[in-house]
């Protein structure tokens, strides 16, 4: 991370500048991902949801991962990354202000779409710069340079929901009594008409950011990189073959799909699973914010573990088994000391993505960016296992619900730490 010139494919550059751009880039990121957890409860008392119905906003929003992230790379080939990443900029403009209308206007199914449109433009952002800064520089210590995008990512995420409060879910813990408290049908309808138009504004403020962050990245001098010169399939003694024949990506996929699953349950769900113990809006408001601070020391500790002390593959196998005991902690406990358990899962989370990705892509040469996109797609995770959670959790006990979703989930992002990440792979002597 420092400012010495690196060689990158056959390009001589400084790594400062572009760890600045991205930097920036992965702070959005962050800010508007973990928007979702506040969204979630605003949506539920906006609209009179129940669970499943409010959970279809992280739902929304992963899936355009899944959907869009092949799409992204084809238009990565045309634009490259630099373009690329401020046209996915503009996009994310676009479906923020499409958000802010269609809520204020209390049509939920268009504020899904704004959703979708948001995560259209992240999977654009994704697929471009995560590939970009794994190989900016080495990649076996990639997780490294993640790590440190991961703390702008998670600064971010950790301010959203208090920025998202107090502009507005400020006085929520008296918007249900006075719901109950009115008068009429149509005094009821004002009270929400007029909660959900408080999104307009922060929402239209968003997307005029987002503009100007798109001409600044493309009139950026943000360098362009080549994968097939900086991420050699020499380096893991594969010679020939199409994207099909590199088994450490597909289980890649795999394990990536079951971590945001994991993290997205741990940050966004949180809210949900302190009102199961009783605990009001207004007590749990905050708490997808505590999960991203014990992210944040998680990496903290990464950035100065890895590589020096533990490699990036051994410690994604050691956040696992913390993911286990956290999940296992958080069920044979109750109230506050449950949620903790469940928001420090939060540091076992931290540097799974950082491993997983540049683990899943070594060596893939050309189809680097193809296999990005794959990687991507299985962000989808975030989409599918909250709702497996959310539909479980109406016939049996939450807590345990939690816990048989969250496991066996650790126990494979376990698997590919310790050998899957390896399949397939020869070792080359140096």
């Amino acid at each position: 991370m420092s400012a010495t010139p690196v060689t990158v494919g056959e390009t001589r550059h400084s790594t400062l500048l572009p760890m600045i751009i991205i930097g920036v880039l992965f702070f959005i990121f962050g800010f508007v991902t973990w928007l979702n957890g506040p969204l979630i409860t605003f949506v539920k008392l906006a609209f009179d949801l129940n669970d499943v119905n409010a959970f279809l906003v992280p739902m929304a929003f992963y899936l355009s991962y899944f959907f869009l992230a092949i799409p992204a790379s084809w238009v990565l080939k045309r634009t490259g990354m630099k373009k690329g990443m401020g046209l996915g900029l503009f996009v994310m403009a676009i479906g923020a202000a499409m958000f802010g209308q269609f809520i204020t206007m209390r049509i939920y199914p268009g504020g899904l779409i704004g959703l979708f449109v948001i995560g259209a433009g992240l999977s654009l952002l994704q697929t471009a710069s995560n590939p970009y800064i794994s190989i900016l520089g080495p990649i076996d210590s990639a997780a490294q340079r993640i790590a440190f995008m991961g703390i702008c990512n998670k600064v971010a995420g950790a301010l959203a929901p208090f920025v998202f409060g107090a502009l507005v879910m400020s006085n929520i813990g008296t918007f249900d009594k006075q719901i109950a408290d009115a008068a009429s049908p149509t005094e009821r309808d004002a009270l929400l008409n007029a909660f959900a138009a408080k999104v307009h504004m922060p929402y239209l403020v968003m997307a005029a950011l987002l503009v100007l962050l798109a001409v600044w990245v493309v009139r950026s001098s943000l360098p362009e990189i080549r994968p097939s010169g900086a991420n050699s399939e020499r380096e893991i003694g594969h010679t020939k073959g199409g994207i099909l024949s590199f088994p450490h990506l597909w289980l890649g996929v795999l394990c990536l799909f079951l971590y945001v699953g994991v993290e997205v349950m741990a940050g966004d769900a949180i809210g949900t699973y302190g009102q199961g113990f009783g605990m009001t809006p207004e007590d749990t408001k905050h708490f997808t914010s505590y999960t991203l601070f014990a992210m944040l020391i998680g990496y903290i500790a990464g950035l100065l573990l890895i590589p020096r002390f533990v490699s990036q593959q051994r410690y994604l196998a050691i956040s696992a088994v913390l993911g286990v005991v956290f999940s296992v902690g958080s069920y044979f406990t109750t109230g506050y000391a449950s949620v903790g358990f469940v928001a420090a899962l939060g540091f076992a989370n931290a540097m799974m993505w950082p491993a997983i990705f540049p683990l899943a892509i070594k060596g893939l040469g050309t189809l680097t960016e193809r296999g990005s996109a794959l990687l991507v797609m299985g962000i989808a995770g975030g989409a599918i296992v909250p709702q497996i959670f959310a539909h479980l959790k109406q016939h049996f006990d939450f807590q345990a619900v939690f816990l048989c979703v969250m496991v066996p989930c650790y126990l494979y992002i376990l698997y590919y730490g310790w050998a899957g990440h390896e399949v397939g792979q020869r070792r080359i002597e140096r």
